[in-house]
């Protein structure tokens, strides 16, 4: 699998912000973790134009299976990464951003705020991560075992099905 790791964050888009991006960095750790042989990085202001842009530029531009998301999620006037996603995929994968969401609920009261969303675009699943770094593991654990099934089937493999 080839992953995109995007960063959505206006502080860390200016110019000459050198701070770490943690999100970022454990996003691309777990990423790896599941079988990702190439992590390209990017990252974007809080713009759903921006995000858009980017988001469409890497899913029809082949060769990349997941686009990976972390930031923007939240209640903020500046949180637009689940918008601009909706307005480029072409199906939705709600289980996805539910199990997420779920998984966190032992983690923190406010589970039920992250509004992440999931979805295929030209072959491409984009998934939208929460922007805090703690979330990152809990919330990829939870989809780790369905990605590389759900890749598979958008190469248009439709492999075997795991009975549970």
């Amino acid at each position: 699998m080839r992953a995109v790791v995007v960063t959505v964050s206006t502080s860390r888009a200016r110019e000459g912000d050198a701070s770490p991006d943690e999100a970022g960095d454990r996003l691309e750790d777990w990423a790896r973790t599941i079988g990702c042989e190439t992590v390209r990085r990017e990252l974007v202001p809080d713009d759903p134009d921006a995000i858009a842009t980017l988001f469409t530029s890497v899913a029809d531009g082949g060769g990349w299976d997941l686009v990976l998301s972390t930031g923007g999620t939240g209640f903020s006037p500046d949180d637009r990464t689940p918008e601009a996603t909706l307005a480029v995929v072409d199906r939705l994968a709600p289980g996805l951003a539910e199990a997420m969401r779920l998984a966190s609920a032992d983690q923190t009261p406010h589970w039920m705020l992250s509004r992440g969303v999931a979805g295929t675009r030209a072959g491409c699943l984009i998934v939208n991560f929460p922007g805090s770094p703690k979330s990152i593991e809990t919330a990829g654990r939870a989809i780790e075992l369905a990605l590389p099934h759900a890749v598979a089937q958008l190469r248009g493999s439709q492999g075997g099905h795991i009975q549970g």
